[in-house]
């Protein structure tokens, strides 16, 4: 990006942290296709980046609808429908919980997928330590971390 005049002649100046939040998103849309695509080679014929997305928010054991809204900031509506499809392609399933809360837990299927992915970002690792080297790899997730903690705090401000 510039530093350039718009055709309505409005100033546009450079931004490191524009490239930054972009790169970032690119190389995460990229992360989350290669894996999705990596894993229906494997099998898991109805997985998608979105889907990937919602079953990394949970944990191994019991999970809430309520609790999975809240860490992908989505509707309770929304994880409901998206567990019911998760139900249905035998990733999740449900058991009645306190009140009107069901618990969301992993089955056998959901696990090992969760595995198998697991498994392919570690071959992933290995690949980009060959391109990159370990302790450049290590400094870039460092580096990140660092800004996340940056914008955190502006953001709370």
């Amino acid at each position: 990006m510039s530093t350039k005049l718009t055709q309505k002649r409005t100033l546009m100046v450079d931004s490191l942290a524009l490239q930054l939040v972009l790169s970032a998103a690119k190389l995460s849309d990229l992360a989350s296709s290669y894996l999705a695509n990596a894993l229906k080679e494997k099998g898991y014929k109805t997985i998608n980046t979105s889907l990937l997305k919602f079953l990394s928010a949970m944990d191994c054991g019991e999970n809430y609808g309520s609790e999975i809204a809240r860490n992908l900031g989505v509707s309770r509506q929304m994880v409901a429908k998206t567990v019911k499809e998760l139900c249905r392609t035998g990733y999740l399933e449900q058991h009645e919980g306190a009140g009107k809360q069901k618990i969301i837990v992993f089955t056998q299927t959901g696990e090992q997928l969760m595995a198998d992915a697991r498994q392919l970002l570690a071959e992933l690792d290995n690949t980009l330590i060959k391109a990159t080297n370990k302790k450049n790899l290590q400094t870039s997730i460092n580096n990140l971390n660092g800004i996340h903690s940056v914008i955190s705090e502006l953001a709370d401000q």
